[in-house]
């Protein structure tokens, strides 16, 4: 098991504490967060990213809130829900884990702040533990995908510091090599934040699991000439149409990964999949600043003054993904109807 923790909930500080993503893997660093406006400027500025890791963030958020409250606790919490629902709008884990912790604030109706308190603080636990076995689920329902000797794609970042433990897609990958299979990995560096080169590469050597980094424009290349089983991803959002949004590059991933007939999955977590939303045409994309693209590490890479257009994700159709890998099994098309019966079973 990792030696680090992603998110940890500091009983005596009475905070959460967050892996800083931002600084690895040159530093391992903390950050202690004591109001709401700190949890979010730490999801926003992407201290803490993961479409599983940010939901959870929030939840804590929701608990220092009212911990913190003077007044009203429940219109403490529900101003804080507001904020924080706000933040990243494409990833639907963020509005999943708030609306959830509120469901189960409302069945518990706590009779005084106290207990209310409490509540809040024991469903971000909760949320927690159950995110820890939500990606064993999910790492088990992709055992059959991998032989013996298997090569793969990955792309972002999706290991236990995008999660609270053990991750979505990479979490395939580490229970299939505890499993004892040998699984090499081509891992995209994932422009502009180099999720993949910065994150995926670390959490890789932290297990031992032997794996090459690429350049994104080298996937299609290497589906051609260096032999690759299939492509894994994680995802921000899934529509109810099968459409995917996840980091911008997925999208490029799969068409070329579908022109050399290699197979394209998507490890989800129920809680990514959109019943409300139609198809990918419905998700807001979320654009960010565009130093992100015109500098690395603030050192920048372009000339003064140009023009930058940096989406944070793209989508990708459903046509092009082999099946969605869930803690229920994995999906496969026609999604509009296996996802809609995968959530009444």
């Amino acid at each position: 098991m990792p030696v680090f923790k992603s998110i940890e909930w500091l009983d005596e500080q009475q905070c959460v504490r967050l892996l800083d993503q931002k600084v690895l893997p040159h530093d391992e660093l903390y950050v202690d967060c004591s109001s709401v406006d700190e949890v979010a400027r730490a999801i926003d500025d992407m201290t803490v990213r993961g479409a599983p890791a940010i939901g959870v963030a929030a939840a804590y958020g929701l608990a220092i809130a009212a911990i913190r409250a003077a007044g009203d606790v429940a219109a403490a919490v529900a101003s804080a829900a507001d904020s924080l629902r706000t933040v990243r709008p494409t990833a639907v884990n963020l509005m999943w884990a708030i609306d959830e912790a509120q469901r189960r604030i409302a069945a518990r109706s706590p009779p005084s702040d106290e207990s209310y308190r409490q509540a809040v603080l024991a469903i971000a636990h909760e949320l927690a533990e159950e995110d820890v076995a939500t990606n064993l689920a999910i790492a088990d329902a992709a055992a059959q995908l991998f032989g013996d000797r298997t090569s793969v794609i990955h792309h972002c970042n999706t290991g236990s510091i995008a999660t609270i433990d053990y991750g979505t897609a990479l979490g395939t990958i580490r229970l299939a090599t505890e499993r004892g299979k040998s699984v090499f990995v081509y891992v995209g560096e994932t422009r502009p934040r180099l999720q993949g080169a910065r994150l995926t590469c670390w959490d890789l050597q932290k297990l031992g699991v032997p794996h090459r980094l690429i350049v994104d424009g080298a996937s299609g290349h290497v589906m051609r000439d260096k032999g690759v089983d299939f492509c894994i991803v994680g995802c921000d959002r899934v529509a109810a149409n099968g459409d995917v949004a996840n980091k911008i590059g997925t999208f490029n991933l799969a068409i070329a990964a579908k022109y050399n007939n290699v197979p394209f999955y998507v490890a989800a977590p129920m809680s990514t999949i959109d019943r409300s939303t139609p198809s990918g045409a419905d998700i807001e994309i979320e654009e960010r600043d565009a130093d992100e693209v015109g500098a690395i590490d603030g050192q920048p890479v372009t000339p003064p003054g140009i023009d930058v257009y940096n989406p944070a994700f793209d989508v990708t159709p459903a046509e092009l993904i082999t099946g969605i890998i869930t803690e229920k099994g994995i999906v496969r098309p026609p999604y509009s109807r296996n996802l809609s019966e995968l959530w009444d079973s």
